[in-house]
């Protein structure tokens, strides 16, 4: 497949070939540039996306702060609670303490497993065993974090924190603690190198937690493709997607507490924090350029050095094989050595070359002459032998004997024929046959055809060029089969007598002879009969490889011959 695809004339020159090997032999250098070029592109990528998510923890750092200071004061109040959780009051006189100190929650207290809280910082007994906090929390028995648009204590929207207490590997209940959304989100961002369009917190199950905008806001700026349960994980993460208003978004998810809290940033698509700076674009390019630069050297040099002169040895090749001419003026100075050798090597074997075809003209010259000699003699051989038969055929004592005579001096003046015109072409490897058949024709109808007799002869011969090998066979078998038709001619039912001789192509190296004459009453019996020129005809179609069809119709007797005219030399059956 390669090897024809190089066949081409313009994928197929030196200048093309080399620049494709020369791109082959670049082909591993470009690949470690291109990788190379890759995992600098990816390493900018990355270092944008860990700005972005730097940006995004930063953005988040109030209520990561928040979040873990209540986990580790629920852990705290944990073994608090679990040693005075059979005293009540004295919890609830503890809890009321630490909350007064701490002045950041609204509420705190502890959770039994029934759902009752007689452990609280409003020294109060409240049962949460209805609420979703209290079902979730027992029955996750982890920690949970989880957002009330309205509490049913304090009224407010909070987010509750809950940390489960356990005892002899047993979950007896949970710390409880309440946070106003408000601490948390009632803050300016600081001094951040880009802000983000939106900043939401979530729960592991999707829940959002807070916002840094109207929740209506938040909502629409969330990823359309995903769901905020599918983007927990411990892995911070960056992505592409669509809000759901259809913006292309940049997205930023960090984890602030492990497994539990995440943060959420969206930036839009077009962030200056994503867009690579001009030596990073650059250097994306720089393969490609290395690459066309080494071809286009490449290209210039082999044109300048070789195909240049090449080209020119080229055209004087071509314009001796034209002309027979050798160029007037070499290439000239500066050419390479290599290419100068060959100019020289063609110059001696085009002087070669003329030397040897004016042998072998004068050679053909003296063949033709010799051979067109040697035809002539034959003819006039022919001729003379001709001239004999008829001194004889005059001195004949009986009609048959003449017609014997006549008939056999017909055969020879027919080949007397063929070398008649193989002498006279130039190029004595082919003849016209139809040129040859009409004057074979003529020649029989001459000696045949009676004076008086009201005959027709139509003749009809396309131009068909045959060897020598075939022009004997054809011409006796035509002289043959018009004698036969003069033999046996007859009027038809008009009254008119008619002979056709006829030769046309039929396809490619193919030809049909026609011989017809016209008949009346008078019937031949049985195909070609049993003469000597119906075994002649038959003699003769087979040296020109051919088949023979006999017609009998009410008024005409159809000889047709289909044989073959291959454009070289033909095997011929000597038989």
């Amino acid at each position: 497949m390669t090897s024809g695809f190089l066949n081409n004339s313009v994928f197929g020159g030196l200048a093309f070939r080399t620049l494709l090997f020369l791109s082959l032999a670049l082909l591993p250098i470009g690949l470690i540039a291109v990788v190379q070029t890759r995992q600098i592109a990816d390493q900018t990528q990355r270092s944008a996306e860990l700005s972005l998510i730097a940006v995004t923890e930063q953005a988040a750092a109030i209520e990561r702060t928040t979040l873990q200071e209540a986990l580790g004061a629920g852990r705290a109040l944990a073994a608090v609670v679990k040693i005075e959780r059979d005293n009540p009051e004295r919890c609830s006189t503890f809890l009321n303490s630490y909350e007064a100190e701490v002045k950041r929650y609204l509420l705190v207290g502890f959770v039994r497993a029934d759902g009752v809280m007689n452990c609280s910082s409003t020294q109060q007994t409240y049962d949460l065993s209805e609420s979703d906090v209290f079902q979730t929390t027992m029955e996750r028995a982890t920690v949970t974090v989880t957002p009330i648009e309205r509490a049913a204590i304090s009224g407010q929207s909070v987010v509750i924190v809950t940390v489960p207490v356990f005892a002899e590997d047993e979950a007896i209940g949970f710390v409880f603690i309440s946070i106003a959304r408000d601490t948390m989100e009632d803050h300016e961002l600081g001094d951040l190198p880009a802000r983000p369009v939106s900043l939401v917190t979530f729960n592991d199950v999707g829940q959002i937690l807070t916002s840094e905008h109207a929740y209506a806001i938040a909502a629409e700026e969330l990823p359309l493709a995903y769901e905020l349960k599918q983007l927990t994980g411990s892995v911070r993460q960056v992505f592409y997607a669509q809000n759901t208003r259809g913006e292309e978004r940049v997205y930023v998810v960090v984890p602030i507490v492990q497994n539990t809290v995440f943060g959420m940033s969206v930036w839009p698509s077009n962030t200056p924090m994503l867009q690579t700076d001009f030596s990073g674009r650059l250097s994306s390019l720089l393969p490609i350029v290395m690459w066309v630069a080494s071809l286009v050297v490449a290209f210039w040099s082999l044109n300048r050095l070789a195909v240049k002169h090449i080209r020119k040895l080229g055209r004087q090749m071509r314009h001796f094989a034209l002309n027979r001419t050798l160029p007037r003026v070499p290439l000239g100075e500066g050419v390479p050595y290599e290419i100068v050798t060959m100019e020289q090597s063609f110059l001696g074997m085009a002087n070669s070359i003329l030397q040897d075809e004016a042998r072998q003209e004068d050679s053909l010259r003296e063949k033709n002459m010799l051979l067109k000699e040697v035809h002539h003699r034959v003819k006039n051989n022919l001729q003379l032998i001709s001239s004999i038969m008829n001194m004889q055929i005059r001195q004949a004592p009986t009609d048959a004997n003449r017609k014997v005579l006549q008939r056999l001096q017909d055969r020879i003046l027919s080949l007397a024929t063929v070398h008649k015109s193989l002498y006279r072409d130039n190029e004595m490897s082919r003849v016209d046959a139809g040129v040859l058949l009409r004057e074979i024709v003529s020649q029989s109808l001459a000696v045949g055809l009676e004076a008086k007799a009201k005959i027709k002869v139509v003749e009809t011969y396309d131009t068909i060029m045959i060897g020598p090998d075939d022009a004997a066979p054809l011409t006796l078998l035509v002289s043959e089969a018009v004698t036969n038709a003069l033999k046996y001619i007859s009027s038809d039912g008009t009254g008119a007598k008619r002979i056709e001789v006829s030769l046309k192509m039929t396809g490619p190296e193919k030809a049909v002879l026609r011989v017809v004459n016209t008949r009346g009453e008078a019937v031949v019996s049985d195909g070609l009969g049993t003469g000597l020129g119906s075994r002649l005809i038959q003699a003769f179609a087979r040296q020109l490889n051919g088949t023979v069809v006999i017609q009998e119709n009410e008024d005409s007797y159809v000889l047709e011959l289909a044989f073959p005219v291959p454009l070289a030399d033909k095997q011929a059956f000597d038989f």
